[in-house]
């Protein structure tokens, strides 16, 4: 089973873009696995305060919650080295994130203008 990195814009513009995650997601790897960083989850807990309709129940039941990298602090690191060291993709739509994972051998799925997901893999 494919395992899929959701990141906190990630997760929120897939909401704000009414997909449903599992169709989406089927259509282009199968049928994933979704991981949750501890610390992905605490900035969408804490971006629920400012706005409504996140659908975090949905994400809670859906991923499962997994611990940092041991000695990283910062969420893009956490999720650059997890994508590398272990080919998952990363669900986002933060350009840099984008760049950074495309140079050091990740990968990510956007969120395209036209509503669909899309893999790109180096």
């Amino acid at each position: 089973m494919n395992c899929v990195l959701i990141d906190a814009c990630g997760w929120a513009a897939l909401v704000d873009a009414e997909l449903n995650i599992d169709i989406s997601m089927s259509k282009i790897i199968g049928k994933p696995r979704y991981l949750l960083l501890e610390k992905v989850k605490q900035e969408l807990e804490s971006l629920s305060k400012q706005r409504k309709g996140l659908l975090l129940d949905l994400l809670d039941k859906k991923s499962e919650l997994i611990k940092a990298p041991m000695g990283l602090r910062h969420t893009d690191q956490m999720l650059l080295e997890l994508s590398r060291e272990n080919g998952w993709p990363v669900l986002t739509i933060d350009r840099r994130l984008k760049e950074r994972l495309i140079n050091t051998g990740g990968s990510y799925i956007e969120i395209t203008s036209k509503n669909v997901l899309r893999l790109i893999q180096n």
